[in-house]
């Protein structure tokens, strides 16, 4: 069985998915076959030239042209454009992979989400860290118990390319494009690996902030003075959450983290041990066991840790790029089987309803409870 694709999207996201189906069928050979059909953008030059780069059989300006007529669509586009593709994808009967945070509001995400329950095709919210050998290793210590009682769990996601106040402004600048700042760009990643490895998040509060009011737009303004524009999301965020079973738990997050390029790290702590993982150094856990007066460094490399059978010896690492191809597989595989898959689209608003809340908890100076 072939499996026609579809992408709205060619720069980061598109050539991460496009690398991430190239390599399946050389590393995943039970994989679906996977034909790269369309993909999907505004201008006809740029896309014309990425499609030939990415291995796309041909490009089109309308994502309504090819919703129905593949048989996996991939949004990869900027937030505010999430919801209305996915959900005529989704009513034309199609599985929809969408990029995180699921929407840029509560509002549109809960529309995707209904969308989905009523095609009853497989959707995936595109949460790659997941698909981390280390830390689907760490979620399998947690659910055999090896940390005993859960009673922490620490996250943040630390980035710098906003330190600058000079760096130029872009969409994910906007309140009206990207919904939030560091918070859903950032922080989703976080909220979605505190549900995957411990429990849903009960209530929250949440402190928002932005450094920089406006920044310059690239190429624009006149007579010496550079053109601005207003800068409408948050620069970093932190809350203070409680977790199901009475987990405490910390999130952060910001773009003005200086010497930090993408720093994701996470602490769990239980009643019986400890782990720490960092995206900086993804094939590594640090486990502290019962016992154990220190961590010790797992290189989470053999043969029988998740999905590094299909790649390299022990020892021989992977990279960020890695993750991609094992959430293209596990996708992929789940509609070419016929299925269920997660993180879906009910996880992408579960997530979407937390990173409300923080914004709501910071408005309001108070905790407040998630829908």
């Amino acid at each position: 069985m072939t499996l026609k694709v579809g992408v709205l999207g060619y720069r980061f996201m598109g050539k991460a998915h496009a690398n991430a189906m190239a390599r399946l069928p050389m590393f995943f050979p039970e994989a679906p076959e996977v034909e790269r059909h369309v993909l999907v953008g505004r201008d006809e030059a740029a896309l014309a030239d990425a499609a030939d780069r990415l291995g796309f059989e041909r490009t089109a300006t309308d994502w309504a042209d090819v919703v129905d007529e593949v048989d996996a669509f991939y949004n990869l586009g900027p937030n505010h454009v999430h919801a209305e593709p996915s959900v005529a994808a989704l009513e034309a009967g199609t599985p929809v992979l969408c990029e995180k945070p699921l929407a840029n509001d509560l509002e549109s995400a809960e529309r995707m989400a209904d969308a989905a329950a009523e095609a009853g095709v497989p959707t995936a919210t595109a949460f790659n860290y997941r698909f981390v050998p280390a830390v689907r290793y760490a979620k399998n210590l947690i659910e055999d118990g090896e940390l005993g009682e859960i009673h922490h769990f620490r996250g943040r996601y630390l980035q710098d390319w906003l330190v600058d106040p000079e760096a130029p402004w872009s969409w994910r600048n906007s309140e009206e494009l990207a919904g939030s700042g560091a918070l859903g760009d950032l922080g989703a990643h976080t909220v979605d690996l505190a549900r995957f490895l411990v429990g849903d998040v009960e209530r929250v509060s949440g402190h928002l902030r932005t450094f920089v009011d406006e920044r310059p737009v690239e190429g624009g303004g006149g007579d010496g003075d550079p053109e601005t524009r207003p800068v409408t999301v948050d620069d970093a965020y932190s809350a203070q959450a409680e977790l199901e079973d009475g987990v405490m738990a910390t999130f952060e997050a910001s773009r003005f983290a200086n010497g930090h390029k993408n720093d994701h790290a996470i602490e769990v702590h239980g009643s019986e041990g400890s782990l720490k993982f960092s995206l900086e150094r993804l094939n590594e856990l640090e486990v502290l066991r019962g016992g154990d007066r220190g961590y010790e460094t797992v290189l989470v490399t053999d043969a029988e840790d998740p999905y590094v059978d299909h790649w390299w010896p022990p020892g021989h690492v992977i990279g960020w790029e890695h993750t991609f191809v094992h959430e293209n597989y596990e996708f992929l595989s789940a509609i070419a089987d016929g299925e269920e898959y997660h993180p879906d689209f009910e996880d992408g608003l579960a997530v979407q309803r937390v990173l409300s809340a923080i914004q709501e908890s910071d408005e309001r100076g108070e905790w407040v409870d998630v829908a």
